[in-house]
This record gives structure tokens, C-alpha cells and sequence, in this order.
């Protein structure tokens, strides 16, 4: 809100204590809300735990009415709704959208650079706990102009006097300290610092640990305001994305860096002294090193960027399998596999003479270990597995197949495609050789995902890609190779959605993926039990550890058919063989249909979607679904 009145303080008279009793019954006019706040934060300060619900409701209220007449904050017109600001969801079952198709939508807090102006200081020593909830595109009218906000205190803005106990209203509140610099990331023990270039001033540089425990406890409604597609009508109802499993949905954090890269930042990177050059190569290496962090690997030179899951696995089989398996070895996978986890293997049999065995599963879709056990020859090279199913859910015991699989002597590649957004991924404690995964499946860009591998091994593989970038020198006799990671990244990459996944990873971390994998766990138990009370609806994969992934069928109903029906009522879910046909097809399918869970969605929607499927089921169909 605007501050400028705030400046006057004729109010107050010199024996006016500065407790907040005293300073209300000191302004003119009747404030029972302020003082029900005042009530709560008194409470607050005894328990321990503040109604932020109740006080949310209290601003709002407070705010839409306006102050009495002949308070000094009664000029209502500099007062804007702090709707928006809000981190309390509303009392409905449903999440509305926040703007009409045809409302234009104004900037983000960080869109809000506008026509490429550095963003002022007081956007730019904001914590990731408030960009967290900055107000995204859809509601950034309540918001005001922030292009001018003045960094301000509270002490500033009662005229530069001393508020006892500031530094705790400002951590109560989440306001940043002056000495806080750059946006921070809830999980990072060390600084960044720039590996190529001095990088001048960003809102986006991370330089000091948000402490991991400082985000607020999970609440699904309120992270909804980040992401702005779920705002959107499908056939005049609000958007149920249940198709987390093919792509999930950006929030506005990851949309804003990549608008500000290309704003502020675009360069290719590296072999160049100016300006832009430094910006857009430190932002990539940034990238990097976020990477590394998620999953916890031991250097930034383990960490390949790719452009996902599927050109990682055929890196890894065109470069270390071409050199290492020759005919009569055996390429190990599991009945569960995407087929990007299936036809480059084919390939490497086909060129090399290798054969390729496939591990079974039982009648709940989880892996048979006896059975994996007992194709564990010395004659396997290479064993390749994923850690969650993206056809049935199923969470493989990957630990343990990849203890066995090492001592039997091959190498695990493990893909994490479909586990990355849903659990703690760690590969030192894992310890795969390599492991996969694609940023469009951990609210990323598309494009854009990573290849982690060992040093040894990546050090030892041969260039799969020829180009710029990844060489030392070149002459017509031979080419000297950069190590990795660089020496697979031959050509301009996907810088800016590198940038973008970086920028994904952090929002996860800070919302904290241990709260993530919590809460989806919950509402997967809550939909399946809900599930399996439509008749005729059965469910494929009932393994007892599963992740995010409810695959059913429905009876009298092709997949296509449900699929269809449930669009019409603004749910979106994946019908067909979801590019794993030897896992239906061993449940005798060819396609079922597949709502999947991220940490956005809700009971409430849930239960539309069941409702949806009762009513299909009876054929008491509504008039407007054929």
C-alpha cells in the first residue's frame, strides 16, 4: 500500500507509549479489527502459533470496508484489497478461477521489470519466502505498482520511529532484513559464486541459505496461487490437471527467470568478455550447481544437461554402451519401463551383439527380486531400471536392486523421471552410476533435464556429439575434448531452460520435497480408496508402494471414451498406453486411463473427479457430455 500518509505522526503525543494498546487507542476513531489482530498476535505471542487464517480474514475485511473517518489511514483510495497478497485459500470446495478468459493480466512481481528496467532494490532483497507467494499473473491487479515501491521498515513508515520488538514482527511477518541480499533457496549449505564472470546485481542471484525449515507448513490451496495455468476454464469449469505424469504445470517463479533471462540476460555462454555473456553464463552455471544440489551429487561435473529423460538414457547407450558391451553381454531392464527406457537398449543389442532380459513383475505391478536376483549373471553389463512406474505408480525398491546389481558387477542407470517431483532424490545414497530425469516433470521447462554420472565413468566415455563447446582444440588432424560435463554439450544448449530448471528445483526446495512427498502420499491413499467405490472401475498397479499414478479402467468404456467425458467436465487426465505397452499388456491392456497427483491438486478435486466417474458409470451422463 501506498506509505506516504504514514508519515504523519501529529497523532501521537510525547507521553503516548509505543505499546500497540496504546498506539490504537491513541488514533482517532474505532478500530475493532485492528484490535481483534492486535488480539491474535497478543495470543500468538503466548502459544506459540498464530490464526493465520483468522487474521488474514481480519486484514481483508478491514482493507475492503476502509478506515473510520478521521483515522489517519482512512484515504482508502491509496489503500488497495490485499486479496492478493493473501496466503489463506477461501472457504470454497473448489478452487475459481482467478481472472476471466478475457481479463488482461498484469505482471508478476518479477514480470514487473517492464520494457527491460533493472528491478528496484526492494524486489530484488526479497526472500524466496515472498516470491514463494508474490501474486502471480492472474491476481497482480490487486497488487499495485511496485515498479516504485520504496524499501521501506517499520520504522521508516511510522516516521522513523522505533517500534520495539521490529525484528520480530519482521521475521513474523517475512519481511526481509536490509542486510539480506538476493533471493534465497531453502535447502543450499554453500554461497553461489560466479564460476566464470563477476555477474553484476540480479534478483535471481542466490547468495546466502534460506534456512530448509523456514517455509510454512504445506498447504495445497494456498501453493495453487503460484502457478497461473490453474486459474484457467476448461468447458466453463475450472481446470483439474490430472496429467502430472506426461508434463506438470510451471509456477510463476520458474515462468518469471525465464522472462527475465531473456530480458536481462540472453547471451550464449562462455567465450566471450562482455557483459551479457557473463550474465547468461553464470545463470547457466548457476543452473548447474542447483542441479547438483537436488540430488545431491558430488560436483557440478557430474551434471550433464540434456534435453530430458529420453536423450539421457541414449547418451549413456550410444556413448559408455558402445564402448563397453560387445555380443554374448546382457543388458538388464524391468517389465515396469518407458519405452525410452526400452528401444535404445534395443538398439545397443542390435549394433553390438548384446542381449536384453526383462526382470518380471507380480499381479501388483511391483518387481519379482527373486526373479531380478536370479538374472543377475555375470554376463550383465548393465542394468536399467526406474524408480517409480509412469504407468502404474509402482516406487521399485531401488536401493536394494541397485546393491544387487553391483555385486554382481554391472553398472545401474536409474531413471527418475517420474520420481523426481515426488521424493528426496539422493544418488550418493542411492548410488546408481547414473541417474536421469527431465525438468518438465519437476515444474520445469520442457526441453531441458539432466544426466548425472559418475566421474569415472563419464571421464572414460567417448564424445557422442561433435560441435562447438565441447572442444580444446581443433585441427585438421585431431580434436583435444573438454572433460565433462562439457564434453557432451557440444553446441548452443537450452540455456535459458536450464536457467528455467534451476529456478523449478529451488521453488521445490523451498516449498521442501519432504512436505511434497507427505501430502501426495496422503491424497493418494484419500483417491484411491475413493476410487475403488465406482463400479466397474479397476484399478492397474496396486503395488503397496506407489507414487502419484492411479491407473484404471472403467467398465463399458474405451479409454479414449472416459478420457473425453471427464475433459468436458474441465479434468484433464492421460488416456492411452502412456508409452508403455509391455507393462499393460502384461495385465492384458493396451490402455487405461491415468489421472496422476502433484502436490497442486486437491481433495476437492478428487472428488470431482469421482463424482465425474459415478455419474459416467450409471450413464446418468450430463447433457452436455456425449
Amino acid at each position: 500500500m501506498s506509505t506516504n500518509n504514514l508519515n504523519d505522526m501529529s497523532f501521537f503525543d510525547a507521553q503516548t507509549s509505543f505499546e500497540p494498546e496504546d498506539i490504537l487507542a491513541a488514533m482517532p476513531g474505532d478500530h475493532p479489527r485492528m484490535s481483534s489482530a492486535l488480539a491474535l498476535g497478543r495470543q500468538a505471542s503466548e502459544s506459540g502459533q498464530l490464526d493465520v487464517a483468522a487474521l488474514s480474514r481480519i486484514v481483508n475485511e478491514l482493507y475492503a470496508e476502509g478506515f473510520p473517518a478521521g483515522s489517519p489511514f482512512a484515504d482508502g483510495a491509496k489503500v488497495p484489497s490485499t486479496a492478493s497478497l493473501s496466503h489463506v485459500a477461501d472457504d470454497s470446495t473448489l478452487p475459481k478461477p482467478a481472472v476471466s478468459p478475457t481479463t488482461s493480466q498484469s505482471p508478476s512481481t518479477f514480470s514487473g521489470f517492464a520494457n527491460g528496467t533493472q528491478a528496484p532494490s526492494a524486489l530484488s532483497d526479497l526472500s524466496a519466502l515472498q516470491l514463494q507467494y508474490a501474486a502471480n499473473a492472474s491476481n497482480a491487479q490487486d497488487f499495485g505498482n511496485t515498479s516504485g515501491l520504496p524499501d521501506l521498515g517499520f520504522g521508516q513508515s511510522l516516521g522513523g520511529l522505533a517500534i520495539p520488538y521490529e525484528n520480530e514482527l519482521q521475521q513474523l511477518l517475512g519481511v526481509t532484513s536490509h542486510s539480506q541480499a538476493g533471493v534465497h533457496s531453502a535447502g543450499s549449505t554453500q554461497p553461489n559464486t560466479s564460476h566464470f564472470y563477476f555477474l553484476q546485481d540480479s534478483p535471481f542471484n542466490q547468495t546466502q541459505a534460506l534456512p530448509a525449515a523456514a517455509h510454512p507448513p504445506f498447504d495445497a490451496n494456498l501453493v495453487r496461487k503460484d502457478f497461473p495455468i490453474l486459474g484457467e476454464l476448461v468447458n466453463g469449469r475450472p481446470l483439474i490437471w490430472l496429467d502430472n505424469a506426461a508434463t506438470t504445470q510451471k509456477p510463476q517463479a520458474v515462468i518469471d527467470r525465464i522472462s527475465y533471462f531473456y530480458q536481462h540476460e540472453n547471451s550464449n555462454i562462455h567465450r566471450a568478455a562482455h557483459e551479457l555473456a557473463a550474465r547468461a553464463t553464470d545463470a547457466y552455471e548457476e543452473a548447474r550447481e542447483t542441479v547438483r544440489r537436488f540430488i545431491n551429487a558430488p560436483s557440478v561435473d557430474n551434471v550433464i544437461f540434456v534435453r530430458g529423460t529420453t536423450e539421457a538414457i541414449n547418451l549413456v547407450a550410444k556413448s559408455w554402451g558402445k564402448k563397453n558391451l560387445s555380443a554374448g553381454d546382457e543388458i538388464l531392464i524391468t517389465h515396469l519401463e518407458h519405452h525410452a527406457n526400452i528401444v535404445p537398449w534395443q538398439q545397443l543389442c542390435q549394433e553390438t551383439g548384446a542381449k536384453l532380459k526383462v526382470a518380471p513383475v507380480d499381479d501388483s505391478g511391483q518387481v519379482l527380486l527373486s526373479e531380478y536376483q536370479k538374472l543377475l549373471t555375470p554376463r550383465v553389463k548393465l542394468v536399467s531400471f526406474t524408480q517409480v512406474s509412469n504407468a502404474l505408480g509402482t516406487v521399485t525398491p531401488a536401493a536394494e536392486m541397485i546393491q544387487m546389481a553391483h555385486r554382481a558387477g554391472a553398472k545401474v542407470l536409474l531413471d527418475g523421471a517420474q520420481s523426481v517431483s515426488h521424493m528426496r532424490t539422493d544418488v550418493q545414497a542411492l548410488n546408481p552410476d547414473f541417474f536421469v530425469f527431465s525438468g518438465h516433470k519437476v515444474f520445469g521447462p520442457t526441453g531441458i533435464g539432466a544426466l548425472y554420472g559418475k566421474p569415472e565413468l563419464l571421464n572414460d566415455m567417448p564424445a557422442w556429439q561433435g560441435g562447438g563447446n565441447m572442444i580444446q582444440d581443433v585441427t585438421f588432424d585431431k580434436t583435444v575434448y573438454h572433460e565433462a560435463p562439457s564434453k557432451f554439450e557440444a553446441g548452443t544448449g537450452n540455456i535459458a531452460d536450464a536457467v528455467g530448471l534451476g529456478a523449478a528445483l529451488e521453488y521445490v526446495e523451498r516449498i521442501g520435497i519432504d512436505n511434497i512427498a507427505r501430502y501426495e502420499h496422503e491424497l493418494l491413499v484419500y483417491a484411491t480408496a475413493a476410487l475403488n467405490k465406482v463400479p466397474g472401475l479397476r484399478l492397474i498397479g496396486t503395488a503397496k508402494e506407489k507414487a502419484s499414478v492411479l491407473s484404471f479402467t472403467l467398465e463399458g468404456f474405451k479409454s479414449e471414451e472416459v478420457g473425453a467425458a471427464l475433459n468436458k467436465e474441465g479434468i484433464a487426465v492421460r488416456s492411452g498406453h502412456h508409452c508403455a505397452q509391455p507393462i499393460l499388456r502384461r495385465f492384458g491392456l493396451e490402455t487405461t486411463v491415468r489421472p496422476s497427483l502433484a502436490f497442486y491438486n486437491t481433495y476437492a478435486e478428487i472428488d470431482v473427479l469421482v463424482n465425474a466417474l459415478l455419474r459416467l458409470s450409471s450413464n446418468k451422463l450430463p447433457s452436455n457430455i456425449h
